[in-house]
């Protein structure tokens, strides 16, 4: 169990789980929905007495004491499966992940998954995503596509890393093998949606990404919703 204790600043929200949100100290590393969790389960205490009201007002002033638990064991299993480990430390790990494998275990995929090969390989030295011992995947790439992955293995790092990726301030690059070299100048290029040239006879097609209409399993290429791609 670790004790957060901190004072509620000026102004604070009408609702303690946003002065919560806003008062938190940034070293505990919880989250919103952390901190919602531990509300609910009755770990937050004002002024000495115990609250789970996430409306409840708070003053300026007031003395918050939040017990955290320890992280519990995550329901997923360990599997021993081999990791090209590319960097790691107490709280990152950054794996190259190889075609085929997939993030998490999905129907159709119950075993082989990367957090599966995690957990067997960081063991005890996840100190605890989300209150669950588990790897924290802020990104992902396709089943079929190989590349570098950067793991959470804190609550710490995977604040830090889901804000980056959030703001877009990561820098990811692809690189593509394809059969021949895109011309400017092919007509039946001219006019297709998403698709443009720069300069340098560099093609780029804009488009979006987002799960497919029918199958859910599947992701579908779109224009008019999802992330853009």
């Amino acid at each position: 169990m670790t004790r957060v204790a901190f004072v509620i600043a000026e102004n604070p929200p009408k609702r303690l789980d946003k002065a919560l949100a806003r008062d938190v100290p940034e070293e505990a590393s919880l989250s919103r929905t952390r901190l919602a969790k531990l509300l609910e389960g009755g770990h937050v205490s004002v002024g000495g007495a115990v609250v789970t009201d996430p409306k409840a007002k708070v003053a300026e002033g007031a003395e918050v004491v939040i017990e955290v638990p320890v992280a519990d064991e995550s329901h997923i299993g360990p599997e021993d499966i081999p990791l090209d480990v590319i960097f790691e430390d107490a709280d990152l790990i950054v794996i190259n992940k190889p075609a085929g494998m997939v993030g998490h275990p999905a129907p159709g995929t119950p075993n082989g998954p990367l957090v599966n090969a995690l957990l067997h390989h960081c063991g005890d030295s996840l100190s605890g995503v989300g209150g669950s011992k588990r790897p924290g995947i802020v990104h992902r790439i396709d089943k079929e596509t190989s590349g570098l992955l950067v793991v959470a293995k804190s609550d710490r790092a995977h604040h830090g890393l889901a804000a980056q990726f959030e703001k877009h301030t990561v820098e990811r690059y692809y690189n593509a093998v394809v059969y021949g070299v895109p011309d400017s100048g092919e007509p039946r290029l001219r006019g297709v949606r998403g698709v443009s040239f720069e300069p340098g006879n560099i093609m780029k097609i804009t488009t979006h990404l987002a799960r497919h209409k029918t199958d859910r399993q599947r992701q579908a290429v779109l224009f008019e919703r999802g992330r853009t791609r």
